[in-house]
């Protein structure tokens, strides 16, 4: 629970997040449910930036990205908690990695998300390149 509308929300890139403190974020988005904590943390262990959003102890957001530094990034799990949204906080986790010193020289974001419109906003366009996916899932079934 937001401990008031007012509260001042902090952003930072922890080297240590807790994985069950993603994990409880995770478990509120359709895409993310039936991440585990042991996954969670394997994932951030590779992870070349991320952004959380804090309101005191309570992650309440997060991003993180992949990328070579020059050339292309990913913008990956952007999240932020029910109870948070619509305060911008989406918003400014995207502007900070987008504007992160060390990925000033990325030429090109790339993300596949299920909500265009919030991130046409903040300048993406999904005119740009077209985008394929591989599931290992899907292929495995076809073996």
């Amino acid at each position: 629970m937001p401990s008031s509308l007012k509260t001042l929300i902090t952003y930072s890139e922890p080297h240590d997040l807790d994985a069950a403190k993603l994990v409880r974020l995770f478990q509120q988005a359709p895409w993310a449910k039936g991440r585990t904590e042991a996954a969670a943390r394997d994932m951030l262990r590779h992870t070349d930036v991320l952004i959380c959003a804090w309101d005191q102890d309570m992650l309440v957001g997060f991003g993180r990205v992949l990328t070579d530094f020059t050339y292309r990034a990913s913008i990956w799990d952007v999240i932020v908690d029910r109870a948070y949204q619509q305060r911008g906080i989406g918003t400014e986790i995207v502007r900070r990695i987008l504007h992160h010193p060390r990925l000033e020289h990325v030429e090109l974001f790339w993300l596949c998300t299920r909500r265009p419109k919030f991130y046409e906003k903040l300048g993406f366009n999904s005119k740009e390149q077209t985008g394929m996916v591989w599931k290992r899932s899907r292929q495995a079934a076809l073996e």
